[in-house]
């Protein structure tokens, strides 16, 4: 399953887009947070292309009434910003050095990139490393934050899963519909192989690795599904069915929704192994025109399950983060 970090999202929006330079502008404070302030130049720094974009497609007669609604909306953002830091402070969450550091070179390696190229990149963009290191420190603190109030809280139990499951419009759906036709292959770690062997995280690898490449070469899919898949639908041919994009597991959805149809997806990493998948047309299967039917259960589970746990959060986190403003001293000036 995808790794649930609540890191980053707000940071990285404002950081891909240009920034705008806010000449002979003298600092002040707009607002008041608790003991903190909130100044012109933060409104600006986080704003930047928000205001830009609104300065360039917004009408003559009305861009002095959007920018002011913009800034009351960057305003509003960074209170929340504020409160999040406090919060954390009052529990005495840190962040120590260590974590920026891995934090960064985790980025880096997702984004597949180098430490120069990276330095590169926020140069162009106007931002120091000490800055970058700086809002990466305060996105960590407040990830901190949300796992301690927040997220060990939210728990989804299989009873909440079925009952989803069973109360929910039929999972697989007609062909005209549209949707994902979808099969499966997947090599598991950490079980015994027939020998007795331990399969370690490498082997599964190595062996996702060679199942794709004989299917690549055009074998059939299902037959190596049957053949090589240590997951329960290698009985049917790795056959999951028809799936909405709503419907799937992230990492099942990332693979498959930019394939056409007969695309063998890239190998992606669970929690418990490797798999890779087929997109096939809507009408191939079992699924037969005007015909619905359900995907089992145990197919789309864990996709409920986060799904479930993302409403969750949502509904938590801003239940909590309005229980904290409502305690607090704001005030916009």
């Amino acid at each position: 399953m995808a790794s649930r970090i609540f890191l980053l999202p707000t940071f990285f929006f404002f950081l891909t887009l240009p920034a705008i330079t806010f000449a002979n502008v003298v600092d002040r404070n707009v607002a008041i947070v608790n003991e903190d302030t909130i100044t012109l130049s933060e409104v600006n720094e986080l704003g930047a292309s928000f205001f830009q974009k609104i300065t360039e497609g917004t009408p003559a007669n009305q861009v002095a009434e959007a920018l002011q609604q913009a800034r009351k909306t960057v305003i509003d953002k960074l209170i929340d910003k504020k409160l999040l830091l406090q919060q954390a402070k009052k529990l005495n969450i840190r962040v120590s050095d260590e974590d920026v550091e891995n934090a960064l070179k985790n980025l880096i390696a997702n984004n597949k990139t180098t430490m120069e190229q990276f330095r590169k990149e926020i140069s162009t963009m106007g931002m120091t490393e000490k800055q970058y290191r700086e809002d990466l420190r305060e996105q960590i603190l407040s990830s901190k934050l949300i796992n301690y109030e927040i997220r060990s809280k939210v728990v989804i139990t299989e009873d909440k899963i079925k009952d989803y499951y069973d109360n929910a419009p039929n999972t697989g759906k007609t062909e005209e519909s549209g949707g994902y036709y979808i099969l499966q292959i997947g090599c598991a770690w950490g079980t015994n192989d027939q020998d007795g062997t331990k399969i370690t995280q490498a082997m599964a690898k190595a062996k996702a690795e060679k199942v794709r490449n004989l299917a690549l070469k055009g074998e059939d899919f299902k037959a190596l599904a049957k053949q090589y898949s240590d997951l329960p639908s290698a009985a049917d041919g790795g056959d999951l069915g028809l799936f909405q994009q709503h419907e799937m597991a992230t990492y099942m959805r990332d693979a498959v929704v930019n394939l056409k149809t007969g695309e063998v997806s890239q190998i992606v990493e669970t929690e418990k192994g490797y798999q890779f998948f087929k997109l096939l047309p809507n009408q191939a299967g079992k699924i037969e025109t005007n015909t619905e039917t359900k995907a089992p259960y145990e197919s789309v589970k864990e996709g409920i399950r986060e799904k479930l746990y993302q409403q969750a959060m949502e509904v938590r986190f801003k239940d909590w983060l309005k229980a904290i403003r409502d305690k607090a001293y704001i005030k916009i000036l």
